[in-house]
């Protein structure tokens, strides 16, 4: 009896103890951060005039919801066409710049300007590569209108006549494929008067290489059928390489998203070139085209080539200073297009 009298002024105690212990204070509840807006004025470049106010501007708006924005105000000027920067002599903003990381106040002021008409580079992707492709086939199969009337829908003698064709072909439709299937186009769109100056210059060109390379009185290469095979296993080589190339620049940008990084050679031995130059992509393209020049021997070829070797000069040469201004590790030994040379 004792004991059971014991246990229940235990239980007891520890009851009353339990009643006289103090409750935790409830915590107080946060204070909400207070969100800073910010306000966007839009004034045109030219006129100095101010186009449009923006109240309570979201701080992590980007640089495309401001376009968006101006756009319901001005629907002729859709986000693609319109042009924003700080400073009227600055750079354009890129579409994925957010405002509070921008130097400016809570009132920030942006400079617009039209771009024009725009289109997707796609669309001029694809214009590019089927003018050529369809132009050099008319004078392929000989069209009336072009050579003699006698020598309409004739079919030239020399083999190194086909195997251009069949070359240049080649080349166009590895173009269009890739710019359905491999292409990241990092650009949404340009301006739509691009596309006739860059459609005329592949067009024209195009049309003056096949004009020669299929005329009626061509000849073969002097040193007859050893250049042309040397001309075709460069240009096939530089084919395969090129494309490679291209995947291997796709499956970069799928796997890092948006963030850059440095291209480095895969277990394809045709991106092993990726030591030596930043962009073996222009590598690879002109020396397609001077095996076409070798196996042809034909002067348009050879001066459609120089031409584009200077261009893919220039482009090579800004994405590899591009390269050496945001990678500080970027390898020292790699060149812009041409190893060790340029």
């Amino acid at each position: 009896m004792d004991v059971l009298a014991l246990e229940a002024k235990n239980v007891t105690t520890a009851e009353a103890e339990k009643k006289s212990a103090p409750r935790p204070k409830p915590k107080p509840p946060k204070k909400a951060k207070r969100t800073v807006f910010f306000e966007v004025e839009i004034v045109d470049l030219k006129t100095k005039e101010k186009l449009l106010l923006l109240d309570k501007v979201e701080p992590t708006a980007t640089v495309l919801d401001i376009k968006a924005l101006f756009h319901k105000s001005y629907p002729k000027w859709y986000p693609a066409r319109q042009s924003l920067r700080l400073d009227p002599k600055a750079k354009c903003l890129r579409d994925e710049d957010i405002l509070q990381t921008l130097p400016v106040g809570t009132t920030a002021s942006f400079y617009f300007s039209d771009l024009g008409p725009q289109v997707t580079w796609g669309t001029v992707f694809l214009t590019e590569c089927a003018g050529p492709l369809i132009i050099y086939l008319m004078f392929y199969f000989r069209l009336p209108f072009i050579y003699s009337p006698k020598y309409d829908f004739t079919s030239s003698k020399q083999w190194v006549v086909h195997l251009a064709c069949m070359c240049h072909s080649v080349h166009y439709v590895k173009r269009i494929l890739e710019t359905l299937f491999v292409h990241r186009i990092s650009h949404g769109t340009m301006p739509l008067r691009n596309i006739f100056k860059n459609c005329g210059y592949y067009w024209c060109t195009a049309a003056w290489m096949a004009y020669y390379i299929n005329h009626p009185l061509y000849t073969p290469p002097y040193y007859g059928q050893p250049q042309v095979n040397t001309g075709l296993y460069i240009f096939l080589v530089c084919q395969v390489g090129n494309f490679s190339i291209h995947v291997a620049l796709r499956n970069l940008k799928s796997q890092c998203a948006k963030a850059k990084k440095i291209p480095f050679p895969t277990k394809n031995p045709f991106t092993w070139i990726f030591w030596l130059v930043s962009c073996p992509n222009y590598t690879y393209e002109l020396g397609s085209w001077i095996g076409f020049t070798v196996m042809t021997q034909c002067v348009p070829v050879a001066f459609f080539t120089l031409v584009a070797f200077i261009q893919m000069t220039v482009w090579a040469k800004g994405k590899h200073r591009s390269y050496l201004k945001e990678f500080r590790d970027y390898p020292t030994l790699r060149s812009s297009i041409l190893p060790f040379i340029l």
